[in-house]
């Protein structure tokens, strides 16, 4: 069929029609691409040829709440290579590995990889200053040492659970450098260039350098001295008893700052991977769990206080050594029991079946609302992971032999750190804290604080006036009961034992104990508790006899570092046979050495110097307390006026001291 030529006429019409709407939509693309989508276009292919050389920012520093570090940063740079750089990858590699003191073969394989950019590892990651600049002489193409920096601990194994641990990139693991990596890490910088797609440098190109940006400057609740102490006493404890652990925390009652806290087994975070994981792993002051044994028995008396169940010192109990609840015998510390006592005498003896009778008339629901109050069988909240809940009995379970038995701290499980915690409630004025270890955060450029952790209240558990009576009655325990190896003569503590059997194989140990002592001072208003607890120590097992001592050393170097001042309205300690006893010097002067030896002889020793038979001078000071059979040096003359000048010569030397 032959076309006509309109028809011919008319299609290529058409077709040039839309060659021409074609052709001027590729120009208004192409016009579109260039004018308008031009420099963005542009910044995305500049972005696609970019690559970066990360330079680390500054881990941020950990300071104790004094401004001590306790964790910093020291430079340590990493070696990377960029594989299309490399000029000749046989030489170089044996170049570096000569260097690195690290295998050829493996250096070769990592700087001939098809990648952009690869780290030279493990022997190139965190090199030292000097090692990096002999790199640098060598001036290998494609080789490129990057700033970067390790965390450094220069004290060691010091508040090492707290602290924690830092991986090959900085990153926390463990303690608070995991609890507050986002804070604590920063943002990186970095250099970058421009190069084609096999990774080759683009010529003409220029580099930029983005800086990075350091993390910031955490300061913790710690004191570093406390801590000090503390693990002093720990170390101590743990040689002298080899026991499987031992722990400790001290806390300001009044905020739930934690000033100290740490457990034995320990290890230096600088060289972690030299220890078994579950020693760096565990936080054992907020991890483990156990039965408390005596030191619960605190909760038990604030509950039974604040209930208004029991009189400490106008009603009186008989121990006769054990009490019978439901068919179960239970027994009390004491064989033969305590006898007639009054419930206050029931607090410094820690008598079981006195306990038991507090719990019973408290009954099951109201006791254990008390215990839940206090914050036992869930976390504490506090800033460190790795906590653990405790266990408490289900309410489903509690029968006469679980309640009585509850009351004196067998068959609940608690954490050190809920104790502390509750017995912080227990005689701050009763309320519980939620402790914590983060006290502050800083600017690491300009120094300025720019947020603060404040103290956070749970909830008020007991009133002040049940609060003043538990002081009052653990400050008398201290001075006249179970905890006489924690009296600190000048200060009023107050604290109570604690001696549970421990659980192996699904029963109780006879054999195995956890002791345990809480203390507090100053009694009438306390600014420090602290609780150490003792795993299964060799030898006699008695929580008075083994941590209330250790309580009493660091209570004794803390409360002086603490300038508290010493108070004349302590509790005088009874005194007991083998006990070491703490008496007051008198007044000599004036007096003769007659009337000394009549009055004073068993109590000190008398060296004197001088003739005569009248004391004109005297040393130590009347008023000193010093353990009985110390030596008072005596100046003795019978001259006239010899004592009016000896006093007023002693008055000047002291107002000159004082000065």
């Amino acid at each position: 069929m032959r076309m006509s030529g309109a028809t011919v006429r008319r299609r290529l019409w058409y077709a040039m029609l839309a060659a021409g709407i074609l052709f001027g939509a590729m120009i208004a693309r192409l016009g579109y691409l260039q004018l308008w989508k031009g420099s963005e276009l542009a910044a995305r292919a500049e972005d696609s040829w970019r690559r970066n050389i990360p330079f680390a920012p500054k881990r941020g520093e950990i300071w104790d709440r004094g401004g001590v570090k306790l964790a910093y940063n020291i430079s340590s740079p990493t070696v990377m290579a960029i594989p299309a750089q490399v000029k000749n990858p046989q030489e170089t590699a044996a170049k570096l590995a000569a260097a690195l003191q690290a295998s050829e073969e493996t250096v070769y394989k990592q700087i001939t990889q098809r990648e952009i950019i690869v780290y030279i590892k493990p022997s190139g990651r965190k090199i030292t200053a000097e090692k990096a600049e002999e790199i640098r002489q060598m001036n290998l193409p494609g080789i490129v040492v990057t700033e970067d920096n390790k965390r450094y601990y220069p004290f060691g194994s010091l508040a090492s659970h707290i602290l924690g641990v830092t991986g090959i990139d900085n990153q926390g693991l463990t303690g608070v450098e995991a609890k507050y990596d986002k804070q604590l890490t920063g943002l990186a910088g970095s250099i970058s260039f421009l190069a084609d797609g096999a990774g080759r440098e683009m010529p003409n190109s220029t580099d930029e350098y983005r800086k990075p940006t350091d993390g910031m400057t955490l300061q913790l609740t710690i004191d570093s001295y406390i801590q000090s102490v503390m693990e002093r006493e720990l170390d101590l404890a743990m040689a002298q008893y080899q026991a499987d652990h031992v722990i400790g925390i001290a806390m300001d009652p009044n905020t739930g700052e934690v000033l100290a806290m740490a457990g034995r087994p320990t290890f230096d975070p600088s060289h972690f991977r030299d220890y078994p994981s579950e020693v760096f792993n565990r936080n054992l002051p907020i991890w483990m769990t156990y039965e408390p044994g005596s030191t619960f028995k605190i909760i038990t008396l604030a509950a039974a206080l604040e209930e208004k169940k029991v009189n400490l010192t106008g009603e009186y109990f008989h121990d006769p050594g054990a009490i019978e609840v439901a068919g179960a015998r239970l027994r009390c510390w004491k064989k033969g029991g305590h006898g007639s006592e009054t419930f206050l005498q029931v607090v410094e003896n820690s008598c079981n079946p006195g306990f038991v009778v507090m719990g019973q008339r408290l009954g099951k629901d109201k006791l254990f609302e008390f215990i839940n109050k206090f914050g036992f069988g869930k976390k504490t909240g506090i800033d460190i992971g790795g906590e653990e809940n405790g266990i408490l009995f289900k309410p489903s379970k509690v029968g006469p032999v679980e309640l009585a038995t509850t009351s004196f701290g067998q068959g609940v499980s608690v954490t050190p750190i809920q104790q502390i915690a509750a017995v912080s409630a227990a005689v701050n004025g009763g309320k519980l804290f939620e402790p914590h270890v983060a006290r502050a955060w800083y600017n690491p450029d300009t120094g300025e604080r720019v947020d603060s952790v404040e103290p956070k209240l749970v909830r008020t558990v007991i009133s002040e006036n049940t609060s003043r009576q538990v002081r009052e009655a653990l400050e008398s325990v201290v001075a006249k009961g179970t905890g006489r190896n924690a009296f600190l003569d000048g200060y009023r503590v107050g604290g109570k034992t604690g001696t549970a059997q421990k659980v192996v194989g699904g029963r109780y140990s006879p054999n195995e104990h956890i002791v345990s002592f809480v203390g507090f001072a100053p009694a009438d208003r306390p600014r420090i508790v602290i609780y150490i607890a003792v795993d299964n120590p060799q030898g006699i097992q008695f929580g008075g006899l083994i941590a209330a001592p250790i309580v009493k050393n660091i209570m004794g170097d803390v409360l002086r570092y603490m300038n508290v001042p010493q108070s004349k309205e302590q509790i005088e300690k009874e005194y007991r046979y083998g006990e070491t006893q703490i008496v007051e010097v008198p007044q000599l002067v004036g007096r003769t050495v007659a009337d000394i030896y009549e009055d004073m002889s068993s109590d000190f020793v008398l060296a004197k110097a001088g003739s005569g038979n009248t004391v004109v001078s005297q040393a130590p000071r009347p008023g000193t307390r010093l353990e009985k059979g110390s030596t008072i040096r005596i100046f003795l003359s019978d001259a006239p006026g010899a004592v009016a000048a000896a006093e007023a010569e002693a008055d000047a030397a002291l107002a000159e001291s004082d000065n």
